[in-house]
């Protein structure tokens, strides 16, 4: 495609149109109040968060996509000054709330962005209906992919699992108060099956309880501490000083649900979950039996320390979800588009035989736990970074005001959400 014709989640100026894949910081940067370089598309929950998250936004400038139907758009080249018909379809990427890959097509050819998603066999069947019948009429020259864990150690059970390996650690230690750590978006289906597990409520931050107003969950979080030992604080603020802290007044354990390991060393204690499902099921009738693959899912489960858990609950794919995706679309070549990760890897070093190419290997980090041999990857250059909340003023107040700012309190946040007429595509 020609330059000057569209970016995707890039915000600098010089292109004509601009498409956002979802809310989260290391997409988003660049845009601010101010920013006004050209129409906006991408969905509509992601529409809705513009004016909490970008205070003075113009919001004429959104264009809202309904996904899995195609849209069109004329362009200008910028090299000849002919008009140039783009069509582009949004389809759901199960990352966040209102995440979407887009895919292009044109006399350019076509191809897929996926941004970040998470390819479930079971959660994502609508998005795979969606995207097979799109390829299988466009065959796909380029896909730029979410490689965030494209590397064959990384495993991840479904996230309806590890959500209640989550309930059954809060359920093991009912004297105690829990702390998870969480980003400003994203989790809320964690959350939410736990809250329903449990049948509890959740405490969230007051700008945290606007945002699960915006996405319609009026019921279940609250700002009030008095009415549950359950609290989803920024992932900022989550370290075992804290915790530390925190169990000088009262009994606390800490759960970070994360595809990496938290922490280069795990706990140095026999790491079992007293009285859990993980260590209960082998003699007793758990409750949770009715979910697929609960009962091999010990590993998915890490003691840090004494007062600290690691649960691997990612929104991103594993390896084999990439896999799966990869076979789908079956890509004439494909780019990575996280290159600052810890377990970056090119994925054409493991699927490039599906495009029918191959590169030589370079030096691949390892993840920080792993003590296996050394895996290779291609280097690309790219934008992207896979950290989902950056270092703001909030964590600057954290680090100056201590974990005293998760003392409970019983004042309600008020809220109040300015609303805005925000266009529709034709």
């Amino acid at each position: 495609m020609e330059s000057g014709l569209i970016s995707v989640d890039r915000w600098r100026n010089g292109s004509q149109a601009y498409f956002l894949t979802h809310m989260h910081s290391d997409h988003t940067r660049g845009l601010s109040g101010e920013w006004s370089q050209g129409p906006l598309y991408c969905s509509r929950t992601t529409a809705s968060l513009f004016p909490s998250r970008f205070p003075g936004f113009d919001l004429s400038l959104l264009r809202v996509v309904p996904l899995s139907s195609w849209q069109s758009l004329s362009l200008r080249s910028p090299s000849s000054g002919s008009t140039v018909r783009l069509h582009f379809m949004a389809i759901d990427a199960h990352h966040c709330p209102g995440s979407v890959m887009f895919m292009f097509r044109g006399d350019f050819g076509c191809f897929l962005y996926t941004g970040d998603f998470r390819w479930e066999r079971d959660a994502a069947e609508e998005a795979r209906t969606s995207l097979a019948g799109a390829v299988n009429e466009f065959p796909v020259d380029i896909l730029y992919l979410d490689n965030t864990y494209c590397n064959p150690i990384y495993s991840f059970p479904p996230r309806q699992v590890a959500a209640h390996l989550v309930a059954d650690i809060i359920a093991s230690h009912p004297s105690h108060d829990i702390v998870i750590g969480i980003d400003s978006l994203g989790k809320e289906e964690l959350l939410l099956l736990v809250s329903r597990i449990l049948n509890i409520k959740i405490w969230v931050w007051p700008e945290r309880l606007r945002t699960m107003h915006l996405l319609g969950f009026q019921d279940v979080f609250t700002t009030d501490t008095s009415r549950t030992r359950v609290r989803a604080v920024p992932r900022y603020s989550f370290s075992i000083q804290t915790l530390e802290g925190l169990n000088m007044t009262c009994p606390t354990i800490g759960i970070m649900p994360s595809g990496l390991p938290w922490l280069k060393r795990p706990f140095k204690g026999d790491g079992k979950l007293s009285g859990s499902l993980l260590t209960a099921t082998t003699n007793t009738r758990s409750k949770y039996e009715t979910v697929p693959a609960l009962k091999d899912s010990k590993a998915a489960v890490h003691q840090y320390h004494d007062y600290m858990y690691s649960v691997h609950y990612s929104d991103h794919s594993c390896y084999e979800e990439i896999g799966d995706l990869i076979k789908l679309v079956k890509p004439k070549s494909m780019k990575g588009i996280v290159v600052s990760s810890s377990c970056y890897v090119e994925p054409l070093y493991y699927f490039g035989r599906i495009c029918g190419t191959s590169q030589p290997p370079e030096l691949l980090p390892l993840r920080p736990d792993t003590t296996a041999e050394q895996f290779r990857a291609v280097r690309i250059k790219s934008y992207a970074a896979c950290d989902e909340t950056t270092v703001s003023g909030k964590e600057k107040r954290w680090k100056r005001d201590g974990p005293s700012s998760l003392i409970r309190s019983n004042k309600r946040a008020r809220l109040q959400v300015k609303c805005a007429k925000i266009s529709e595509i034709d």
